[in-house]
């Protein structure tokens, strides 16, 4: 996607990027922000990005995936106790503001 602003082309700040989940590539289309945000998540809690996905992608009830990242991403930084809790087998529990896809209130 390209923008245009002031007469000047940009490159659009949204990113399509692959991701494996359960043996299956898929792809997300996040900014950047909200990609190192993920990332950095995930290494906070030394779970694999693709696995913190796949347990995205199954909490979710209503959004697409790419939606359920970013709200997962806010809500982590909202209430970083609330989003989820590795338990030593890579499982990912979202808060229930993830599952339903809306954001959860200030």
């Amino acid at each position: 996607m390209t923008l245009k602003h002031k007469g000047t082309l940009m490159k659009s700040p949204i990113v399509k990027r692959s991701v494996v989940i359960d043996g299956h590539k898929t792809s997300v289309s996040l900014e950047d922000a909200f990609w190192r945000g993920l990332k950095e998540i995930a290494r906070t809690h030394r779970v694999t990005l693709s696995n913190m996905v796949g347990e995205i992608d199954k909490a979710r009830i209503h959004s697409n995936l790419s939606s359920a990242i970013r709200l997962f991403v806010l809500d982590r930084l909202r209430n970083p106790e609330m989003q989820f809790r590795n338990d030593g087998r890579d499982r990912i529990e979202a808060s229930p503001a993830t599952q339903q896809g809306i954001p959860s209130p200030i």
